[in-house]
């Protein structure tokens, strides 16, 4: 059977010999069978497909009939095959209006600890191994059995075609909880950890990061596998999924007894993170911007002066010659072979930023242009930034564009020792956000462009690996699902510097890990807005740097303000670019200095710590910041708290987010005793205490009988 079959039928209806009502009915038929190990739909001119995929795991895929699209987007990874229970079973339905009843169908797959269920309606329900409803779609008025006239109001999925387009517009609908909590989704500016309730845009911006993948209280994690522009809602009402331009329905499912085996399926799916090279575990040095090879070096000897042991020191943008040229400008930068080796004897990594910016003058435009190596306008001119000059993205979507701009860095960075780089203005940071002009090869925006910075990231991961280095990390602004698998360590973007962009990094943070990017870090004391002389911005910065201790990576950056008066605003007609204050951590006076070398010096202390936690990203997918539900899931409280988190699963951190805060009441998890690193003092589980948070101190706990010590 190819198509569904519809039948039309008038029926009058009659009440004590008079016709009072006209019923015009569709008989609609649909089809279920399995097929090579999956279970097949097909209804309304669409053929869905649900197929186990990994352990304990589903995904479910819709196209219009006739269509194809293979594009696995996310779900890349090899998973274990897996032997699903199938059943299709005929059953007999009653017509109000007739005597004998019609046969119809429906149908199970059963997939380890996870089964989905077709009924005879044609919609879709998920249970796990106890039968318990984990998930199921939302239709009113479908009345599909009923046969009369009553209007289908609502459905769960619609494919609908784009007029003057070749793809359609999604929209998929589940039923709402009252009971479920939802949480990962990527890094979104808010303070809120469950994002039940919100609405979020999935697009990527500057600070946003859009990674579609939640973990439900009810016992299930939920991929949106689609790149496409779009928005979900998880409405008190229902949860509302949409795609602006897509060619099929595409979402990966998976149960299990507790949220770390989740992230550890969905991690399996979708790739994990390398194992963090560990030399880049202490301190990174960055400011906006180091202007010269003389200023890099001057830095490096300070810290060495200072026995600071600094582990990456970072060159920021604008050292190039123009935007898309990729190298060093000679002038500033004479001897990056020298600089890179004499920064290396001091243990120094050295990290270059990269834009994926190309200038309208930049000596390969035209070559780029000519092999549509570039992103392209729909319409109007072609260009997507005027910042510091008429620039263009580069489309990593083409593989040949991909070994074309890697050849360039390769000849002019890692050739001179380069070996970490700095993947900024990744989501792109299109001038403005206008998705429906803009179309890669892969197809418009408005359908793939959340995946830029998966393939952005993948140019310099292939690159790297070819070159034949074994360890692998580099910076970047944005994420999608699967990002990680490429060596990537993601930063929250150009936030403010104030206390209120620093609580909502934290919770940012935590739900990036759960979505499944484990490298993540932030802006030590926030990039724009922070006067270096301000009393609350200094504040902020010791705050803040406490706080950075204690997550994947401290870095310091920033754009301190007042900018530095600009020295010549062009150079062989190139703009220039300025830059800001002084940003080392002696940078700030004798007091603050005290603070933040001993909190660099205990970071020291955490190395072994550290490995271990990079280990368990890598081999399980479970973050190194770790929502408290994660380690105690049976702790109902630990589902509520929104300001702590744990930094593996011995550490307890609960960050000063306030101004002039000197006390935080703090909830301790679970069933174990935790001790104060600072004044030793024991707190047991399942309760809470205000403790003491002077200025030079962060609220950090040990897990008693763990094997770690440290001392504030």
């Amino acid at each position: 059977m190819n198509s569904a079959c519809v039948g039309f039928h008038i029926v009058l209806m009659k009440r004590r010999g008079t016709v009072f009502f006209l019923y015009i009915f569709q008989e609609a038929f649909m089809r279920i069978w399995g097929e090579s190990k999956k279970l097949c739909l097909l209804m309304d001119g669409m053929q869905l497909e649900i197929i186990p995929w990994g352990i304990n795991s589903l995904r479910v895929i819709m196209l219009p009939v006739g269509s194809t699209d293979n594009r696995n987007w996310a779900l890349t990874e090899a998973v274990p095959d897996m032997e699903p229970e199938i059943t299709v079973q005929d059953c007999e339905l009653k017509a109000c209006w007739e005597e004998k009843g019609q046969a119809s169908q429906r149908g199970t797959i059963k997939n380890g600890k996870i089964k989905a269920e077709i009924n005879p309606e044609g919609w879709i329900c998920f249970r796990d191994d106890t039968g318990k409803v984990l998930l199921e779609e939302y239709w009113r008025n479908r009345n599909r059995l009923e046969r009369y006239a009553v209007p289908q109001d609502t459905a769960a999925r619609e494919l609908k075609a784009v007029q003057g387009a070749g793809e359609y517009r999604l929209t998929v609908r589940f039923e709402a909880y009252e009971d479920e909590k939802i949480f990962g989704m990527g890094q979104y500016q808010e303070t809120n950890l469950n994002k039940k309730g919100e609405i979020l845009d999935l697009e990527q911006k500057n600070t946003q990061c859009s990674v579609p993948f939640y973990l439900s209280s009810r016992g299930y994690g939920f991929l949106w596998n689609n790149p496409a522009i779009g928005k979900v809602i998880f409405g008190n009402n229902r949860t509302e999924w949409t795609a602006e331009r897509t060619a099929k329905m595409d979402y990966y499912i998976t149960a299990a007894e507790t949220p770390s085996e989740i992230l550890e399926q969905y991690t399996q799916a979708v790739g994990r993170s390398p194992m963090m090279p560990s030399c880049v575990l202490g301190l990174w040095q960055s400011k906006l911007r180091y202007k010269n090879q003389k200023e890099v070096l001057e830095i490096a000897d300070n810290y060495k002066k200072r026995n600071i042991p600094l582990d990456v020191l970072v060159i920021d943008f604008f050292h190039w010659t123009k935007q898309g040229e990729f190298r060093f400008e000679p002038e500033d930068w004479p001897d990056p072979v020298g600089m890179v080796k004499q920064l290396k004897k001091y243990g120094i990594k050295v990290m270059v930023s990269v834009w994926p910016t190309v200038d309208a003058a930049a000596g390969d435009k035209k070559e780029m242009e000519d092999r549509g190596f570039l992103v392209k306008n729909d319409r109007g001119l072609q260009i997507h930034m005027n910042w510091m000059g008429e620039a263009r993205f580069w489309d990593p979507f083409s593989a040949e564009a991909r070994e074309f701009v890697w050849d360039l860095c390769r000849q002019n960075y890692y050739e001179k020792g380069i070996r970490m780089f700095w993947l900024d203005e990744a989501e792109p940071e299109f001038s403005p956000y206008d998705y429906d002009l803009f179309r890669y090869q892969e197809g418009p925006a408005l359908e793939v462009s959340n995946f830029y910075p998966v393939q952005y990231a993948r140019t310099f991961w292939d690159g790297m690996k070819a070159a034949g280095q074994r360890q692998i990390m580099n910076l970047i602004r944005c994420a999608w699902a699967g990002s990680q698998k490429y060596g990537t360590l993601v930063w929250s973007g150009d936030i403010h510097s104030s206390f209120r962009a620093l609580r909502e990094q934290v919770q940012a943070g935590i739900n990036m890990g759960i979505a499944g990017i484990a490298w993540w870090t932030t802006d030590v004391g926030g990039f724009l807005g922070g006067y270096s002389e301000s009393p609350t911005f200094r504040e902020l910065l010791i705050r803040w740097f406490e706080w950075a201790v204690f997550t994947p990576v401290l870095r310091m950056h920033g754009a301190r303000q007042p900018f530095e008066k600009l020295e010549e605003e062009f150079r062989n007609g190139v703009r220039q670019f300025t830059s800001g204050q002084a940003n080392e951590i002696f940078s700030y006076g004798d007091e603050i200095y005290t603070i933040l070398k001993k909190y660099v010096l205990l970071r020291q202390q955490l190395k072994e710590y550290l490995v271990s936690l990079t280990e368990a990203a890598h081999i399980k997918g479970i973050p190194l910041m770790r929502a408290l539900f994660l380690e105690y899931p049976y702790d109902p409280a630990c589902w509520e708290v929104k300001d702590e988190y744990l930094f593996g699963k011995d550490i307890l951190v609960a960050p000063v987010t306030e101004e002039g805060q000197r006390k935080k009441v703090v909830y301790f998890p679970g069933d174990d005793i935790w001790i104060h690193a600072s004044d030793k003092s024991e707190y047991r589980g399942t309760t809470r205490a205000e403790v003491n948070a002077p200025l030079d101190k962060i609220p950090v706990f040990i897990r008693k009988g763990a094997d770690i010590t440290f001392e504030l």
